[in-house]
């Protein structure tokens, strides 16, 4: 850890010299200090009892202003803080209208009671603890590579507190079971993860070859989820035939599951294709839902409010992106967030694309590969295969290194919290080494590409 804070460091000084950015002048060094403070209160959250939401909106704004405060007193042209505000605005704008739409799809499979259908289904067959933990991994790795990490993470999230509301034996692990392999499944898919998206709209590789890290990642998840299985009860969830109603799908439960595929294909349809953002699919997707409520309540007189469904997603959660993304698309403004890209010519490829890794926990995967694309270092489809991979799956590391943690933050409230994370990411830890490891044997010594 010297090691890397002595690098930094050295990179620091090295880019700021060229007086390029603001990473030396006050503003910088104060909006680096108080992202520090807020992220240590955001990751104590439990010590201070504070919403993450509410230090992440300030700080993200509160930097900002700061910035803008900066250019005024030094009479600076101000069209350029502008125009990276208008750019982060859109930016935010998608990723929030995004979440928004598959949270509230979620919430209506809850109220057609999809997911307690589904926890009969799994219970009732008397399947232990152990069993429902592998069942919930697999699902959330072969998934999340067609959905994406966040929409299966936050499926399967509900799956399990619906399992199980209260043994943080079964919860933890199991929620960090999930998060890991939403991504680590994410990884190998270019519809996976939006740091995989990224690395092929930009052409670094072509669509099949990110099949290349199927085998890394599912065996980096595979060896985490052994080691989390250790921890997990081996009895069975309480299921009583005699007490135990049947649960059913209410009326309309399998359209909306239905809808909800459609709505994912409509995402992937309208940026693939049609050069669209996907949250313009997904609120396509949404306005369907809304709809098929209006021929519900017309037809059959039943009572599908969508409103009611979006008042109960966790707003929190897209308040906490905001902030966060905010908070770090001032970093990028003022310099910082290029640093790792500099590190490219001074420690090799291999070391930063690793690195990117470990920075994208603490800070957030899409920013980190935004700033390794624009500054498109040289480097073959080998390396470039690994920085996608090392920034999908490194956001595993923290509970909220990555949209499927916060997500499942969210949904596991006081339950998955940073502190019950961090008990167990040394399991994270081994497997994305073991990834790694994985991904040198294939690609440097087996030259598979």
């Amino acid at each position: 850890m010297k090691a890397w804070g002595l690098l930094l460091a050295f990179a620091l000084n090295a880019f700021a010299s060229g007086g390029e950015n603001l990473t030396t002048s006050w503003v910088g060094i104060l909006s680096l200090i108080i992202f520090v403070v807020g992220y240590y209160i955001i990751a104590a959250e439990e010590k201070y009892h504070i919403n993450k939401a509410k230090p992440a909106l300030f700080i993200g704004t509160l930097i900002f202003m700061l910035i803008g405060l900066y250019f005024s007193l030094h009479g600076m042209d101000e069209a350029p803080l502008a125009h990276e505000v208008d750019k982060l605005i859109l930016e935010i704008a998608e990723i929030f209208f995004f979440l928004m739409v598959a949270m509230t799809y979620i919430e209506t499979l809850i109220n057609r009671n999809v997911f307690n259908a589904l926890k009969y289904s799994l219970v009732s067959k008397g399947y232990s603890y152990k069993k429902l933990f592998w069942l919930t991994g697999i699902l959330a790795f072969f998934i999340s590579p067609i959905a994406d990490n966040l929409t299966t993470a936050l499926i399967l999230s509900t799956v399990l507190i619906t399992i199980e509301k209260e043994r943080r034996e079964f919860l933890v692990p199991g929620a960090i079971n999930i998060v890991v392999a939403a991504n680590a499944g994410g990884a190998w898919s270019p519809f996976g993860d939006i740091t995989t998206l990224m690395a092929w709209t930009a052409e670094k590789a072509g669509f099949v070859d990110f099949f290349y890290l199927f085998v890394p990642a599912f065996f980096g998840w595979l060896l985490t989820a052994w080691l989390l299985s250790l921890f997990v009860p081996k009895d069975k969830p309480h299921f009583d035939p005699t007490t135990e109603h049947k649960e059913l799908i209410y009326d309309g439960g399998k359209v909306v599951m239905i809808l909800g595929i459609l709505t994912i294909t409509s995402a992937v349809l309208a940026h693939q294709f049609f050069h669209l953002p996907a949250m313009w699919g997904m609120i396509f997707g949404l306005s369907l839902l809304k709809l098929y409520s209006y021929k519900l309540k017309k037809r059959n007189h039943i009572e599908l409010n969508i409103f009611q469904s979006i008042s109960k997603i966790e707003h929190d959660t897209l308040l906490f992106f905001v902030g966060i993304l905010a908070a770090v698309g001032g970093l990028h403004f003022l310099g910082f967030l290029d640093l790792a890209a500099k590190l490219y010519g001074i420690v090799g490829p291999d070391a930063v694309n690793i690195g990117v890794g470990f920075l994208s926990a603490v800070v957030d995967n899409v920013p980190v590969m935004s700033a390794v694309l624009k500054s498109n270092p040289d480097m073959g489809m080998d390396q470039w295969l690994l920085v996608t991979m090392t920034a999908g799956i490194g956001g595993s590391l923290i509970s909220f290194g990555s949209a499927a943690g916060v997500g499942v933050m969210g949904k596991l409230r006081g339950i998955y919290t940073f502190t019950a994370h961090m008990k167990y990411a040394w399991t994270i830890l081994i497997g994305y080494i073991v990834s790694i490891v994985i991904w040198y044997i294939q690609f440097e010594v087996l030259k598979q590409f």
